[in-house]
């Protein structure tokens, strides 16, 4: 299996001057939030707006445009895009560039929004061609795992419960399961601070609460969960050489199953 090398990257694309952009672009990283992590009610009906922009986006990536909102990677610490493609080996950030995708890869895309104030956040990975039996099954179990990531979500818990959720279904099936890139608090911030990981830990003891707004985003390797990252500064790749997928949902917390605010449905 070839190896990804990097193509060449294009220009940065101009973004309307009409559309409000994120605190952080064109500064080299973003103010720290000190806001709450639970939102109120105002907060949560434009999240959901980001949110189902973000999610109609990725669904139909280049044939939709997002309608009027900014996309949040682009400006982001410097990001020069408004998209991230994984291909591969790829783990996440992967910047888009001149790569063809062939019969047989696996690439995933991260598409964000940020309109009205807030952002919504949320990636796919998806299949081409005709796909190895092994690699289409690291596909279809890290979606599941955010599945079930999900359903594990209730105020009381403890953070560190969607972790333990996420690592003990990928370890029925020897995956890596990555651990410095993680989920993270979002709305009226790209990341608030809170972090989310998908691996478990139960020194990560913040209690889960009604309001809360969140990302869960596993990223699970067909082998080694240690990575390398290419001189570009974002490119993260697994150490090995195999493959990596990654699924990704904002959700809201409600006193009864969560509501996933990038959910085209």
């Amino acid at each position: 299996m070839p190896t990804l090398t990097p193509g060449q990257v294009s220009p940065v694309r101009a973004v309307p001057p009409s559309i409000d952009r994120p605190e952080y672009v064109g500064r080299p990283r973003p103010a720290r939030f000190t806001g709450p992590e639970v939102k109120d009610a105002e907060t949560v009906a434009r999240m959901r707006v980001a949110g189902r922009i973000a999610a109609e986006a990725l669904a139909a990536v280049g044939r939709h445009v997002a309608r009027g909102a900014y996309p949040s990677t682009l400006g982001y610490k410097g990001f020069p895009k408004s998209l991230c493609t994984s291909v591969n080996e790829v783990v996440c950030h992967g910047i888009p560039d001149s790569t063809e995708l062939r019969d047989g890869d696996i690439v995933n895309i991260d598409i964000t929004a940020f309109i009205g104030g807030v952002h919504g956040d949320t990636d796919a990975t998806f299949l081409v061609g005709d796909v190895a039996e092994e690699d289409r099954l690291l596909v279809e179990r890290t979606e599941e795992a955010l599945r079930r990531a999900i359903k594990a979500v209730r105020p009381g818990r403890p953070i560190s419960v969607i972790g333990r959720v996420i690592e003990s279904y990928a370890r029925r099936f020897g995956y890596g399961v990555v651990r410095e890139f993680t989920g993270h608090g979002i709305g009226t911030s790209f990341h608030s601070g809170l972090v989310i990981p998908h691996y478990d830990d139960p020194a990560y003891d913040t209690v889960i609460e009604e309001g809360m707004t969140f990302t869960i985003e596993p990223m699970l390797n067909l082998g080694t969960a240690e990575w390398e990252m290419w001189d570009d500064g974002w490119t993260v790749v697994t150490r090995d050489g195999r493959r990596s997928a990654q699924f990704e949902h904002t959700i809201l917390v409600t006193d009864a199953e969560p509501e996933i605010l990038t959910s085209v449905g």
